[in-house]
């Protein structure tokens, strides 16, 4: 689907392929197909919007004087909310589609923003304008829908397991070595036990089967999503029954972090409050966890999650945002063009470092200053590259919604108020609502 390029985000040859674009783009049609579209020698305003803060804001400032470097004639004029208030700004600029020319985009959105027709299709400036050198095959696919380029992924992620190493050591009992989930529950009956033996209110993690990433990992290891390609459900009843099944056998044993206990010590969870030697969680949580835990515990592991299937490919990338255009900008080549500088340019990834997550161009990681959490996370993502399939379909429109009546009754099963067929029932009444609304 995609053509590669040898190239800088910025530079001699992206200014020689941004002018050849020229001869013949016009929105998202392919090169060659129509008149040109853009001067490049004319002048150029692009709007630009981003959630973030002060810190984020004046680091795009000076990302934006690098790109006036190269780029004189194209004048960006940058904006930015709190994450609620710069949504809120979308939605209204979508209903009048008026979105700004680019703007940072979430995953939760791609899909509705896309189905809508708001989005600039990126496809025929992917490979030409947009260099792709830098990008694993599978992150390009992250926001691609219906055979269009939804948006271009400024970081990933990837799930994996932090282990308390000085935690553990003070319980007594060896970090997980690693295995399937049969023998993770058989750890977490060890940990607890040794915990006990210690006098310590400690449990080897919290309830696995209480959040809707586990459960992900398990139907991709049996060929299944979440959710299709169509936005149809991809699972069964009985596929989630096994699952919170699975957890209710820990429950009852007392050998993952009590939810009454979770409740005490929020807003932090039971990993990084010290309750838990193990968290099953994406790997950029690394650094709120050591600054939750403090000095205490300086040392966090970052391997695998338990396996399905020996060989599956269960785990995946995810965006952790992306760089979307509208498809009502007046000027496509240019807003492809600031998006490459955004997501592949080495100067940002200089000024951000790890800001916006872990760059998922590695042209852009190679500007980065990697600190120790930093290099944790490429080390472990390395590790995990047998197991790295492609990213699942994009999510619905409201996954954010089924994610979260996931979590809400993974915590009522933990507290015990309602059973594995009463959340199942009410599981899917939810997906219902959300699919057929």
């Amino acid at each position: 689907m995609f053509t590669r390029r040898k190239t800088g985000a910025v530079g001699a040859v992206a200014i020689v392929a941004f002018t050849a674009a020229l001869a013949g783009c016009a929105g998202s049609t392919p090169a060659g197909d129509a008149a040109p579209t853009y001067d490049p020698d004319a002048d150029v305003t692009l709007d630009f919007a981003f959630w973030g803060n002060d810190v984020r804001a004046e680091m795009y400032n000076e990302a934006i004087a690098v790109f006036n470097e190269e780029y004189p004639n194209i004048t960006v004029n940058p904006t930015f909310l709190a994450w609620d208030e710069y949504w809120e700004k979308r939605q209204t600029e979508a209903a009048g589609k008026n979105l700004p020319d680019v703007f940072q985009m979430d995953m939760t959105y791609v899909r509705q923003y896309s189905g809508n027709g708001l989005l600039l299709d990126l496809t025929p400036y992917v490979g030409d304008i947009i260099a792709t050198d830098g990008y694993d095959e599978s992150v390009l696919e992250i926001a691609s829908i219906d055979d269009t380029i939804a948006g271009m992924p400024v970081s990933t992620n990837a799930i994996g397991m932090f282990e308390n190493v000085v935690l553990t050591d003070q319980v007594g009992v060896e970090p997980f070595a690693g295995g399937d989930w049969e023998e993770y529950d058989e750890w977490l009956h060890e940990a607890r036990e040794a915990a006990e033996a210690a006098g310590l209110e400690v449990w080897g993690g919290a309830d696995p089967t209480s959040f809707i990433q586990p459960f992900e990992l398990v139907l991709r290891s049996e060929g299944k999503s979440v959710f299709t390609e169509e936005g149809e459900l991809g699972f069964t009843k009985e596929d989630l029954a096994d699952f919170w099944n699975r957890g209710a056998e820990l429950r009852d044993d007392g050998v993952v972090t009590p939810q009454q206990r979770i409740l005490e010590v929020a807003p932090k969870g039971a990993f990084d409050s010290a309750q838990a030697l193990t968290e099953i969680v994406w790997d950029n949580f690394g650094a709120p966890y050591k600054a939750n835990l403090g000095e205490a515990y300086p040392d966090l592991n970052l391997v695998a999650p338990p396996v399905t299937q020996e060989g599956a490919k269960d785990l995946y990338k995810k965006a952790g945002m992306l760089i979307s255009a509208a498809a009502s900008t007046e000027h496509p080549e240019a807003a492809a063009l600031f998006t490459d500088f955004l997501v592949n340019s080495p100067e940002v990834g200089a000024i951000f470092g790890t800001n916006r997550g872990m760059p998922a161009s590695q042209t852009q990681l190679d500007g980065v200053e990697l600190d120790e959490t930093a290099q944790q996370i490429i080390d472990y993502e390395e590790s995990i590259a047998d197991r790295i399939g492609d990213a699942p379909p994009v999510p619905i429109v409201g996954y954010g919604s089924v994610e979260a009546k996931f979590k809400a009754l993974g915590q009522e099963l933990g507290f015990g108020t309602i059973t594995v067929d009463e959340a199942v029932d009410q599981l899917f009444a939810e997906i219902d609502v959300i699919v057929n609304q």
